[in-house]
């Protein structure tokens, strides 16, 4: 599917002409057609010869209609979808919103397709020629330059047949896809039985019946009920279609000219972009920051204050970036194309193509370019995802679901190298590494990472002879604080070396110690000892004999019964038999049976 946009003076028949390509009037409203006058954009469709189908979109060409000529034009900014059918009036020739409508759409990069020369009838040969002249100097190092000419009259049909030939030989308008979808919406309203539509020529992607949408800015969540394409119902449709999406979910009061549909979670919403600016040669001073300006970008029209980027000033005629803030978050990327008018004299001044949609750096420091790996640069690491919504193209991660760069990479390596030597034989505990520092470790030369510690490669473990443990060994059941980094302490307790409770630290043996004492107070006393009992058993204050306890119950040897403590479910049999035999050597003897 193609999309033509018409451009041109007003009262040079671009709506004449559409309807006479078509059949279809394209001034909808009784104003326009009761005035002469396209006030509000128009729709049109056809059929080439060829089979492909054509989608027209008139523009109003009054100086006070603008606006409305740049929302039916400004999605040409978007994508490769557009062209333009320049029109003039063969009797007037070149006018002054001929110049501007051609400076818009060059602004923008719309392909032109074709130049007609309107309502030929009414002039002879030479004038014809004589306008055709003027008009090719005018588009000359346009986007339009070079594009066919032809002289037509509505009234006769002359020409009709040739201007259709050259719409059918132009290329296919549409872009090449993608799974990013993005329509701006140029038109809302309500049909009976069916609720909201909106309309828009598709870019980036496809839609099918079903399709949840998000309708930005504002996140609005919605789903695709109908899709139709020039009155035709289908179930799927492509980029670079018109077309017209019955949705539910949002109310048409919510939506207006503007607003975007677009596939959720796959675009960012922009509120400050750096941008090329090229300013009109016409202009009689440069653009800065002082200045009421207007942003169109789409179908939006946005208030906007703007820096320069480098310099204090873009000259009229030359070209710099800029630093663009608006006044809400856009889906947006770079290259797509916008253009800058004067609120204040309503005029356009420049425009250009976006190219930075997330700005990290200062504007002091900011070099703005359209390339992936300027951004990962500024960056460091980027989320693979998160670079598609900021640069508009998909590229492999490097690092785990990161694109990195790799100058981040070799200083994150070096760092963490520092820290694994600092670490010495512990080793560097990953745990306290972020996800980005865990992939970039895992992946160092000369670095082993093992049960959760990273250490150099081939450095020995000498923990299990680290010297806290024979000292703590040493103190048995009455320890001293051991004064040893807690990253060491974590460590050995890890291995079951050593034990903390309640903030005291035993050796291991210390345990089995306490576990022999309660099972010898338990074979006396099966109806449970007390703490004190405990504490004297051990020769022990209640520092040591509370955790000590606390450590028997939390293994099941002991359990606590009120104030005493009983035999736990997991008592061992050795306990227990040193139990029975401590508890018959304390009863009276008791004389074997005679034996014959």
């Amino acid at each position: 599917m193609t999309v033509i946009v018409t451009a041109g003076h007003v009262d040079h028949g671009k709506s004449t002409l559409v309807r006479a390509l078509t059949g279809i009037d394209p001034d909808r409203l009784e104003e326009e057609r009761r005035r002469g006058l396209t006030i509000d954009l128009g729709f049109a469709s056809m059929t080439l010869p060829s089979g492909r189908g054509i989608g027209f979109v008139d523009v109003p060409g009054h100086q006070r209609f603008v606006s409305n000529m740049l929302a039916g034009i400004g999605p040409g900014g978007s994508g490769r979808h557009l062209g333009c059918l320049l029109v003039v009036d063969a009797a007037e020739g070149w006018r002054a919103q001929s110049e501007e409508h051609l400076r818009i759409v060059d602004l923008l990069g719309v392909p032109g397709v074709a130049i007609a020369l309107t309502k030929a009838d009414l002039v002879d040969d030479e004038m014809q020629q004589l306008v055709g002249e003027e008009v090719e100097q005018r588009v000359a190092g346009t986007t339009l330059a070079g594009v066919p000419i032809v002289a037509v009259s509505a009234e006769e049909g002359t020409g009709l047949d040739e201007l259709v030939q050259v719409l059918d030989e132009w290329g296919d308008g549409s872009d090449s896809g993608g799974d990013r979808p993005r329509m701006w919406i140029d038109r809302v309203f309500v049909a009976a039985g069916h609720g909201t539509v909106v309309t828009g020529t598709l870019t980036g992607g496809s839609l099918e019946v079903g399709a949840e949408v998000a309708i930005e800015p504002g996140g609005r969540q919605a789903r695709v009920r109908r899709i139709e394409v020039h009155g035709e119902e289908v179930e799927a449709v492509g980029a670079g279609c018109r077309v017209a999406l019955n949705i539910a979910g949002v109310g048409h009061h919510d939506l207006w000219r503007g607003l975007a549909v677009v596939a959720p979670g796959r675009w960012h919403q922009a509120r400050v972009v750096d941008a090329e600016l090229r300013v009109l040669a016409g202009l009689d001073h440069g653009v800065g920051r002082r200045g009421a300006y207007v942003v169109h970008i789409g179908t939006a029209a946005l208030t906007a204050t703007l820096r320069v980027i480098g310099a204090d000033r873009v000259a009229a005629g030359s070209s710099g970036t800029v630093r663009l803030r608006l006044p809400e978050a856009i889906p947006c990327q770079p290259g797509d194309r916008y253009v800058l008018r004067d609120a204040g004299r309503g005029i356009t001044i420049g425009g250009g193509e976006l190219l930075d949609v997330q700005p990290v750096l200062p504007i002091s420091r900011a070099r703005p370019d359209r390339s992936v790996e300027r951004v990962v640069t500024e960056r460091g690491f980027v989320d693979a995802g998160e670079l598609e919504r900021l640069t508009g193209q998909a590229v492999e991660p490097t690092l785990g679901h990161w694109v990195a760069a790799p100058d981040a990479v070799r200083f994150m390596g070096d760092d963490l190298r520092q820290r694994v030597e600092i670490a010495g034989a512990i080793g560097l505990d990953v745990a306290t590494l972020d996800d980005r520092q865990r992939h970039v470790i895992t992946a160092l030369d000369g670095v082993v990472v093992e049960a959760g510690r990273a250490r150099r490669a081939g450095s020995a473990d000498e923990l299990d002879r680290h010297p806290v443990l024979a000292r703590l060994a040493a103190e048995g059941v009455r320890p001293e604080d051991p004064e040893v980094d807690r990253a060491v302490l974590r460590q050995l307790q890890r291995r079951g070396l050593l034990i903390e409770r309640d903030g005291v630290w035993f050796h291991r043996n210390s345990i089995d110690t306490a576990a022999d004492a309660a099972g010898t107070l338990l074979a006396a006393r099966p109806e449970g000892f007390t703490v004190s009992t405990f504490r004297q058993a051990l020769d022990v204050s209640r520092r040591y004999a509370l955790p000590l306890l606390a450590e028997l119950d939390a293994r099941g040897l002991t359990r606590r019964r009120g104030d005493v403590r009983v035999a736990g479910p997991n008592l061992t049999p050795r306990r227990d038999q040193e139990a029975a035999r401590i508890s018959t050597a304390r009863s009276p003897s008791v004389s074997p049976p005679h034996t014959p």
